[in-house]
């Protein structure tokens, strides 16, 4: 028997982004992130539907702890970026 896998709240918002955002085709963005394309166009229709109270259940610990570390990852990106910016202008200001 075949053990039913849970997706995050956060998963299921980020993969249909994913279709969203690129011009790739929902079924190669499926098969990229392992999920059935069907799945995939359920979750884009809930999403579609119910906007911000999609997907109300619970996902593995295993996904929200991914989409934790893709918001930390994000989050130290954009300070990166604000210290390589600020670098820049202080080496310009200092010649």
């Amino acid at each position: 028997m075949h053990k039913r896998r849970k997706y995050s709240q956060e998963y299921k918002q980020e993969a249909v982004q994913l279709v969203q955002q690129s011009e790739i085709p929902l079924s190669k963005v499926a098969g990229n992130l392992g999920l059935n394309p069907g799945m995939l166009r359920r979750w884009q229709n809930e999403l579609s539907k119910s906007g911000t109270q999609a997907f109300p259940g619970n996902g593995t610990p295993r996904d929200m702890e991914l989409a934790r570390l893709k918001r930390e990852l994000q989050q130290v990106k954009q300070e990166r970026d604000f210290l390589k910016e600020a670098a820049a202008y202080f080496a310009r200001t200092s010649k």
